[in-house]
């Protein structure tokens, strides 16, 4: 299913986050992915029968593109990209 990738927007329609826009972030399988919704902020896992999928596709790594996208504060945004990883050290 071509709407079910990375970057999609979408609006959950169950749950606490009922009718707020939302990203998805990763897909974890056929029926379960990653969002970042308007109202909680913070990456979690969620059934796609639970969303609606809209025709806008945005990079999902992009912060000024998730603000713009969810219309929330660029501080509430802590979590949802990824981090650069420290390379370890050898002892």
């Amino acid at each position: 299913m071509a709407l079910i990738e990375e970057g999609r927007v979408c609006v959950k329609k169950y749950g606490r986050d009922a009718g707020d826009r939302a990203v998805v972030t990763k897909v974890i399988d056929g029926s379960f992915v990653n969002v970042v919704t308007s109202s909680r902020p913070k990456e979690r896992r969620c059934n796609i029968n639970h969303l609606e999928f809209l025709s806008e596709k945005i990079d999902p790594k992009n912060k000024e593109q998730l603000v713009r996208t969810l219309e929330i504060e660029e501080s509430k945004l802590g979590g949802s990209a990824p981090k650069p990883q420290k390379p370890k050290e050898k002892k």
